[in-house]
């Protein structure tokens, strides 16, 4: 195998022209491109960057909500519970306070009742008294018929 000069001298010209034109008028706009291209793609995977730690914030700020929500309802649960706790207490008050004023009343009543029963007594025991006085004026008994008439006055004042 031989090489011819000439040819090899020539391709080398041809390369070196071929190359020059490249660079000059190719790669220019081509690196130009690439390297717009890179800072396209740079730019995408920083959006997405963003975009991923934004949705992490958004997520742990939901989470934080939440169980802030799930604490709110758990303080409303038990305020709830509280409160109705604190109005049976109220409840059970008043119904005992009730309960106390009736009972007074009904002694009041009761009361009224008996001294009203002991006045209407002392006006007949005064009344039957009064005929004993006047039946033992009549017949001028002895003292033995005397207890026997009070004691009948008495039984048939217990009897009424």
């Amino acid at each position: 195998m031989d090489i011819v000069w000439s040819n090899f001298f020539i391709q080398l010209i041809a390369f070196g022209i071929l190359y020059w034109l490249l660079s000059r008028y190719a790669f220019g706009p081509l690196f130009s491109i690439m390297e717009q291209r890179k800072q396209f793609v740079k730019e995408q995977l920083e959006g997405a960057e963003n975009s991923r730690k934004q949705a992490e914030s958004q997520y742990e700020e939901q989470k934080q909500a939440l169980a802030q929500a799930r604490k709110d309802a758990y303080d409303i649960i038990e305020q709830a519970k509280q409160t109705s706790t604190k109005q049976a207490d109220e409840i059970v008050h008043t119904a005992k306070s009730e309960a106390t004023r009736l009972k007074d009343e009904a002694v009041k009543d009761i009361e009224s009742e008996k001294n009203k029963a002991i006045a209407s007594l002392r006006s007949q025991v005064s009344g039957m008294s009064v005929m004993i006085a006047s039946k033992i004026i009549e017949k001028q008994i002895d003292d033995k018929s005397q207890e026997q008439l009070v004691d009948q006055y008495l039984n048939e004042v217990g009897s009424k």
